[in-house]
């Protein structure tokens, strides 16, 4: 899969993956650490994630010009790496739960900060990694290889990402099982319903029958609901920190492997990549047409990831979550942030399918261009948002399941709807992210490589801004109505990919 490629592709594929670890931990677990700890509405835990999201790909830009200024690309990844480190190391300390409300603000400014720390180190390290493996690709040797190389780096470092929901659960199950006690999704909402003595009847009748099924022998449901949201956050608390160690791992990679990479401010990567210099008019062009791609990105950003979001909340609240149920021996492997591991699983199973399809269109002159295939994926994102909206069309909006305490599982939808969703978007996604990635490092000027890098990042950063919008909709209007709403989001995308395309055609030349 390698052959013919840079030897420093896959070095820093494997530097990504302690990245990629914690950002599908941060992913499958943060929005409903966020309410099993601070009690937080689907909505205001939604703007803190969406927030989060954003500052990880808003840095990045910062990331890129810090670099591309200082021209030490790989000190400055060094750099990012350790603040990553150091912020999973803050929100992994355990706290009390639930919070006592003399010192909410102050435990949830202290989460936040180690948010904004996570964040800063992403900017840091993402883009400007992003830009050493372009500049490998610069030299005309491996030009033609640039979009399988993209591809094949966005696999690898995917392969972390598979492990991280699961070792995330693993860890917080184990901990709430050695207390005697079971996971359910549905008693933190329960619990903190009951102590804010806002829960409904039919929602006092649940917590009860819910506290039985997991172990609990008392009648003190204040006393449970204390002792559960403790237990069970604490287990989210320590899954933090198993980010910690996947983070050294890519540090160990990354200075084991640093002479290998390439700067792309060093004039002498440049000349002897034989990369021509570019006139003002030349450079204008090309960063015209890099912005009209960044601006429709936002809309796809804004759908797909939602996978960390509305669509956790789906498997939290509409999915039968007794179907996964899966025995490890040491501890049971179930819960709604598993449906995480699936996209990077995916990614990585479904990337040498995708390269072998484009391998042979290529081979017969008919492979699309990489506007045209980011058109494509937009399309198959919006399909992926048709399954889900079929599928939920008989299920009750959001707020009647609060009422009633939430869904039997009888009621609950086969979690094969979002397996077959998460399939369809990470087909899409495989025509989209390290395509545009490719696209970024091929059109951009040699020297704003990090900083249009950390544009494209930016781009992101917006979309996902807009995430929160996605969790206002969940609760207030028919759950099939909000994954429509991202269906219409990226259509428009894939229409003005098509509107713009032999326009892009042309610069990408």
């Amino acid at each position: 899969m390698f052959k013919n490629h840079p030897k420093g592709l896959l070095a820093a594929a494997l530097a990504n993956m302690g990245e990629r670890f914690g950002f599908y931990t941060m992913m499958a677990i943060l929005v409903l650490f966020l309410q099993a700890k601070f009690g937080l509405s689907g909505p205001n835990a939604g703007i803190i994630y969406s927030i989060f999201y954003f500052s990880i790909y808003i840095l990045a830009f910062v990331g890129g010009l810090i670099a591309d200024r200082s021209g030490n690309f790989k000190s400055t990844i060094l750099v990012g790496l350790i603040l990553m480190a150091v912020g999973y190391f803050l929100i992994a300390i355990p706290t009390p739960t639930p919070v006592p409300s003399q010192s909410f603000v102050t435990l949830l400014a202290m989460t936040c900060f180690g948010l904004f720390v996570i964040a800063f180190g992403n900017g840091l390290f993402k883009g400007n990694l992003q830009a050493l493996v372009g500049q490998m690709y610069d030299n005309e040797k491996y030009s033609q290889l640039r979009d399988s190389g993209f591809s094949i780096f966005y696999m690898f470092i995917n392969v972390g990402a598979i492990f991280a929901p699961i070792a995330a659960v693993s860890l917080r199950n184990w901990w709430v099982e050695s207390h005697g006690l079971a996971y359910n999704s549905t008693l933190p909402e329960l619990c903190h319903a009951h102590l804010k003595g806002n829960i409904t009847p039919d929602g006092a009748s649940q917590l009860q029958s819910l506290a039985t099924q997991v172990g609990f022998t008392g009648t003190d449901m204040t006393a449970f609901s204390n002792e559960y949201l403790n237990i069970f956050v604490t287990g989210f608390h320590y899954a933090f920190a198993i980010a910690i160690v996947a983070m050294a791992i890519s540090l160990v990679i990354y200075l084991a492997n640093k002479s290998k990479f390439p700067n792309p401010q060093s004039k002498e990567e440049i000349e002897k990549a034989n990369l021509p210099e570019m006139d003002a008019k030349e450079v204008k062009r090309r960063i015209t047409a890099l912005f009209a791609v960044y601006a429709v990105a936002i809309f796809f950003w804004f759908s797909f990831h939602q996978n960390g979001l509305t669509l956790t909340y789906f498997a939290k609240d509409y999915t039968d979550l007794s179907q996964i149920n899966l025995n490890l021996g040491f501890t049971r492997l179930v819960g709604a942030e598993l449906f995480q591991s699936i996209n990077p699983f995916f990614v990585v199973f479904l990337t040498p399918v995708v390269l072998a399809i484009f391998g042979a269109l290529r081979a017969r002159g008919k492979e699309p261009s990489t506007p045209k295939k980011i058109a494509i994926g937009m399309g198959i994102a919006a399909l992926g948002y048709v399954v889900m909206a079929l599928g939920s069309v008989a299920l009750p909006a959001r707020a009647e399941v609060t009422a009633m305490g939430g869904l039997a599982d009888a009621a609950r939808v086969t979690p094969m709807l979002l397996v077959g969703t998460y399939f369809i978007l990470t087909v899409a996604e495989l025509f989209i992210s390290p395509l545009g990635i490719s696209f970024v490092s091929k059109v951009a000027p040699p020297k704003y490589q990090g900083m249009m890098q950390g544009l494209w990042l930016c781009a992101t950063a917006i979309g996902n801004f807009l995430l929160f919008i996605g969790a206002i909709l969940y609760e207030i209007i028919p759950i099939w109505m909000t994954w429509s709403v991202f269906v219409v989001a990226c259509l428009i995308s894939m229409f003005t990919m098509l509107f713009m395309l032999r326009w892009l055609e042309k610069v990408a030349r």
